[in-house]
């Protein structure tokens, strides 16, 4: 099997297996930070900042951390590095903070946070843990503001807070409302398959064989069909 090249790691998260529009992870942030674009791109860079800094650690602690216990080491080195984050922006970016409030915390529990680290960084060396969690945020950070921008834009006739005169008689209101933000979201997804083909490379990433729980799973399965 062809091993990935730093920069197939570094650019896949961006697109191909991007981990909003194709893998769909991290809903909960995408629908309710994308109502601006100021509030998108500070949710995109503080999970940047969180996902590079947690592979980076994981990877260095792959060898240490006990098999049974990752899961709770995983959370722990995660909390630790969205704490930071949250003290820089509560000190330093008031208003940033302000616009994300609980989901800035929220980032500690973000499925693909979590995922990387559980299906990359603990598996990978350093560099390449490092560049899959700046890819993954880059990927993350672009989403959110494609998003925000559809829904800022035309929903509120403003970008980044800044009034769009010629807009304000043809803003849908609907569109900065929660299901606007799943329209917005639904077409954003069709585009990107439309984009790739449908071709995402995902069966190599996310197969059974990669799952720590694929023994119990195959059994589970087997057990339910024999007692059909």
């Amino acid at each position: 099997m062809r091993k990935d090249s730093n920069l197939d790691v570094l650019t896949k998260g961006i697109l191909k297996e991007n981990p909003v529009l194709v893998l769909i992870l991290g809903t909960c942030p995408t629908l309710a930070t994308t109502g601006t674009v100021d509030g998108a791109v500070g949710m995109g860079l503080a999970a940047l900042a969180v996902l590079l800094c947690s592979n980076v650690f994981i990877s260095l602690l792959r060898n240490i951390i006990p098999e049974t216990m990752r899961i709770p080491c995983y959370i722990v080195i995660i909390a630790g590095f969205v704490t930071i984050v949250k003290l820089f922006v509560q000190a330093y970016l008031p208003d940033l903070y302000a616009t994300l409030g609980v989901y800035l915390d929220l980032i500690t529990v973000n499925c693909i946070i979590l995922g990387r680290a559980e299906m990359f960084a603990s598996k990978n060396p350093v560099v390449k843990s490092a560049l899959d969690g700046i890819g993954m945020g880059i990927g993350f950070t672009i989403a959110l503001t494609a998003m925000a921008i559809v829904r800022e834009v035309l929903g509120n006739a403003t970008f980044a807070g800044n009034s769009i005169a010629f807009l304000e008689p043809y803003k849908i209101s609907f569109l900065t409302k929660a299901p606007g933000g799943l329209l917005v979201y639904g077409l954003l997804i069709a585009l990107v398959y439309v984009i790739t083909k449908g071709k995402a490379p995902l069966k190599k990433s996310f197969s059974c064989a990669g799952c720590p729980n694929a023994a119990t799973c195959h059994t589970a399965c087997t057990e339910k069909g024999d007692e059909q």
